[in-house]
């Protein structure tokens, strides 16, 4: 008798997702993460590095990059409709080893913006109040940081963490809330700076040539990285695996149109000097078209509904890569642990929080530290997505594939050349390489930490559950359980 009920504790089945998100909580999810918290503070930095016409090109470039990136993500999620994206596609493509590089690279990516949002909360604080700062800490690289100014960030770093604890439906509705604020702010700043602006006013059109136009190009992963939160969410939508397709490609034509507003209203309206004085430069525009510091509030009121949608989104997005990273028996399977009542991945939300809790203790050169490390993982993990799609179409071209990209590869071999380009503008050497030592630190840091697990992974009970976990993924794709 103890013997069955000990089998029917054993037999007894995990904790799931809840299949509740619907196709406006999906499009706003990933509309929301990409248009976070940079278009308000590094606007000027794009007008500076590259000039008005010339920030527009790169973002014009580096959209397109994404947009054939993200193609190859939306055939591979409607295909793998699996918590993890990368993970699950890399690993079906590439192998065990390929995948762990995709997915802890874009876990960097995803943990890095959060952490930016942790750093950037504090900034709005700054603008609002200049003089909120008390109780010095320390120095680093030139830069003051005060207890004060942490103490906004570590309560930001609470607040957001604790809702995605509780819910991926409650974290879809305030994201959806708050990406309808940033967008209405964003047309007022276009609109207003249309009627008050000067075309006099956009001048320099470039700035530095070609490795101007790098400087921007560079950190544009880092600002479209956010559509590849659908993935992630697969297993809690519940919408036909066709619509999650479409649904990423719009949100990232939506994200280049809106980016290359801001670079126009921002500088149709300054003058390249107040651009390069202006601590944030977008609320300055925005005061200046309607003519009152007032709308540089309501911007800065858009900004902070920007911080917290990118912050949510990429917690969201981290924790199920962490989790599906730990399911596969990649990392310690207390990640992969599913809350009872909240049914989101508890212990991966918290390792992520408490990681952005501490960013704010690095001050505001965190900022640029997190874009340019961020954004080489997230390019790496974008490369090699790229290389599992060509994989695929030519080793399972039966795969069931309910949203496709093309008839042909083509789409893939762009974006994998693309990416394998911008991968190598990181490099030493190159104009825009990595700063030593901060920005690579954080980059080699996280490596050798990764390091440890790889170790880890190939134990040879690890690698078999790793073929068990994507033979129970493929059966239950062809068994009908993931359909068109």
């Amino acid at each position: 008798m103890i013997d069955e009920r000990r089998e029917t504790v054993e037999k007894k089945p995990d904790v799931q997702f809840d299949r509740v998100l619907t196709r406006v909580d999906v499009l706003f999810l990933a509309f929301g993460a990409m248009i976070g918290w940079g278009w308000v503070v590094l606007s000027g930095e794009w007008i500076i590095g590259a000039g008005s016409v010339g920030a527009i090109i790169a973002f014009l470039i580096g959209g397109l990059l994404v947009m054939f990136v993200g193609l190859t993500y939306a055939e591979l999620s409607s295909a793998m409709p699996k918590a993890g994206g990368e993970h699950s596609f890399v690993l079906r493509a590439l192998g065990h080893n390929a995948s762990f590089i995709a997915a802890w690279a874009i876990a960097l990516g995803y943990i890095s913006v959060a952490a930016f949002e942790a750093v950037a909360l504090p900034t709005v604080i700054e603008y609002v109040f200049p003089n909120f700062k008390f109780g010095y800490m320390w120095t680093i690289t030139g830069w003051d940081v005060y207890a004060s100014w942490v103490l906004i960030g570590v309560i930001g770093s609470i607040f957001i963490t604790a809702i995605n604890y509780r819910g991926i439906k409650g974290a879809a509705l305030i994201q959806t809330i708050l990406t309808v604020v940033i967008f209405i702010v964003g047309i007022m700043l276009i609109g207003g700076s249309a009627v008050s602006g000067e075309k006099e006013l956009l001048q320099p059109l470039f700035k530095d040539g070609f490795g101007g136009l790098l400087t921007v190009m560079l950190m544009t992963p880092f600002m479209f990285v956010g559509f590849n939160v659908i993935p992630q969410t697969a297993e809690e939508m519940n919408i036909p695996y066709k619509s999650i397709g479409r649904i990423l490609v719009f949100s990232v034509f939506l994200s280049v149109l809106f980016y290359i507003g801001i670079i126009f209203g921002v500088s149709y309206v300054l003058p390249l000097s107040i651009i390069s004085s202006s601590s944030l430069p977008t609320a300055d525009a925005m005061g200046a078209a309607f003519g009152s510091s007032i709308f540089a509030k309501v911007l800065i009121f858009g900004g902070l509904a920007g911080i917290l949608t990118s912050w949510n989104a990429f917690i969201i997005g981290g924790s199920r890569v962490l989790y599906a990273m730990a399911k596969s028996k990649i990392l310690p399977s207390w990640f992969a642990k599913i809350h009872p009542k909240y049914k989101t991945p508890a212990n991966a939300i918290i390792f992520i929080g408490i990681l952005t809790t501490f960013a704010p203790l690095l001050g505001r050169p965190m900022l640029v530290w997190l874009v340019d490390a961020g954004g080489l993982t997230i390019t790496l993990a974008y490369c090699m997505v790229a290389l599992s799609f060509i994989v695929l179409r030519k080793k399972e071209p039966n795969m069931i594939r309910p949203f496709k990209a093309g008839r042909l590869p083509i789409v893939g071999w762009i974006s994998f050349i693309l990416t394998i380009g911008f991968v190598i503008l990181y490099m030493p050497g190159m104009p825009s390489q990595l700063v030593w030592p901060y920005e690579w630190m954080i980059f080699l840091g996280w490596w050798l930490i990764g390091a440890i697990f790889i170790v880890r992974m190939n134990r040879a009970e690890n690698r078999e559950h790793l073929k068990e976990y994507l033979n129970e993924m493929i059966d239950s794709l062809k068994s009908g359980k993931i359909d068109a």
